[in-house]
């Protein structure tokens, strides 16, 4: 069963139905005439966190670029999504966005911020993903290995096994493979045992932990605002964030680094909060109605795996999301990077004509999806002195560069918004670099020092 270039012939699977495996998806129907979406959970009808999905519970963020994607992947979602109960606004304007413990001024960015749990977001692109004619879901059933050619050069399938009693392993053949499973991907082993170079691993320890309760918060907390996020800074190296989300009811995610996990109990958790000193969220949680228990997540440390850097990987096998690169979730990327990496494919698949070459493709994902992204988190992570990894000049001067923006941020409205538009991963880091916005530092160190 071979796809040939131009056509919609020959079928693809996708290995993992979270974010990343539907974004995979998406793209893939335009290229193949089948579509095949394996998961071990039960995908159908599930609107609650499911088991592959341990932090479903916590605070998930769609950045604006994120969202811009998702719309263009499936019109007239965002609609859809607020309609249905989550929380829509701008992501300047609407949001409290505090850094060093002072709140940024609000702008008109026109970005659109979507807020709402992560199985909310999940079920509703799954659904879109589900009704593409050339897409299937296979659920509870679980991987096991690939099927590779007599040469090892090509991957052309992979052996799986039906939860249900008295199953035996079957092949699914494919003309290619995606794996989307996330950090735990076994590809790293499969190519190993194939013969292939074990992937280059970078990893950067961080000791992040964040507990997380969802409540009914009165509506006096908000007024016109959608969320609070109050962003952990060096100085004090925890944040907070509370965002309205679909059920009429908020999500509080508080978090720390290098072992600050926030307590998972009420009174510990509401100290933790309280040492934030994010006007009024502490009496509110204080008067609000919780809704569950707290729970907890750690997330030791963020991690790269660079396929693009190997000499040779076989063909009919290509990898994407999580299980390439997973952030420091505090920054919220990952799910945007997994739509960055949906329009790398894409545009790898429109070249190649369904037939990709999977080094071409892993080095087009790291210049269009991850590299920056990267680079803005493992720079962001520097920046709290007991981050081990080491601090160049450019990242010294990138931190000293931060710091002025976001203390220009807190009164120039100009500022605020390309900072905003940065954070989003609408514009790269050198907007902050722009002559207009570099006289308006100016200005404001003038200022200042006056």
């Amino acid at each position: 069963m071979n796809a040939q270039p131009g056509t919609t012939q020959g079928r693809a699977v996708v290995l993992g139905g979270s974010i990343a495996g539907l974004f995979a998806a998406r793209v893939l129907s335009e290229s193949y005439g089948e579509v095949l979406v394996v998961d071990r959970d039960r995908l159908t009808g599930v609107k609650e966190p499911r088991r592959g999905v341990p932090q479903g519970r916590h605070v998930h963020g769609l950045l604006s670029r994120g969202q811009q994607i998702l719309e263009g992947l499936f019109p007239g979602l965002t609609d859809e999504l607020a309609e249905d109960g989550a929380a829509r606004g701008d992501v300047g304007h609407d949001v409290r966005w505090y850094m060093n413990g002072e709140r940024l001024r609000p702008n008109r960015s026109g970005l659109v911020a979507l807020t709402s749990r992560r199985p909310f977001l999940e079920r509703h692109v799954r659904e879109r993903v589900r009704a593409l004619p050339a897409v299937t879901f296979l659920e509870e059933c679980d991987i096991l290995r690939l099927q590779a050619s007599p040469d090892r050069g090509r991957v052309t399938g992979v052996w799986v096994l039906r939860q249900a009693p008295g199953s035996t392993e079957e092949l699914l053949e494919a003309d290619l493979i995606v794996d989307t499973t996330g950090r735990g991907s076994r590809t790293p082993a499969w190519l190993e045992e194939l013969g292939y170079p074990r992937v280059e691993e970078a990893k950067h320890r961080i000791g992040l932990g964040y507990t997380t309760r969802h409540y009914r918060i009165g509506p006096d907390f908000y007024g016109d605002d959608m969320a609070v996020n109050s962003v952990a800074s060096p100085s004090l190296p925890r944040g907070l964030i509370v965002s309205k989300v679909d059920g009429d009811r908020s999500v509080v995610t508080a978090y720390g680094i290098l072992g600050d996990q926030p307590p998972t109990d009420p009174e510990g958790f509401l100290a933790f909060v309280e040492s934030l000193d994010v006007p009024g969220v502490h009496a509110a949680l204080l008067a609000a109605e919780p809704l569950d228990e707290l729970v907890a997540y750690r997330f030791p440390a963020n991690l790269r795996r660079h396929y693009e850097r190997l000499p040779r990987f076989p063909e009919g096998l290509l990898v994407m999301g999580d299980a390439v690169c997973s952030f420091n979730p505090s920054y919220a990327q990952g799910m945007t990077v997994s739509a960055l990496s949906a329009l790398a494919l894409r545009d790898h698949l429109a070249e190649s004509g369904g037939l990709p070459d999977p080094l071409g493709y892993f080095k087009r994902l790291a210049a269009d999806a991850i590299d920056g992204p990267w680079a803005m988190s493992i720079g962001g992570d520097l920046a709290f002195p007991g981050v081990e990894g080491e601090r160049t000049p450019e990242v010294l001067a990138g931190h000293a560069h931060l710091a002025r923006v976001q203390a220009a941020a807190v009164h120039d409205e100009e500022v605020s918004e390309a900072l905003t538009r940065v954070i989003g991963l609408v514009d790269g880091p050198d907007a902050l670099l722009a002559p207009a916005l570099m006289a308006a530092l100016d200005r404001h160190d003038g200022q200042a020092g006056s």
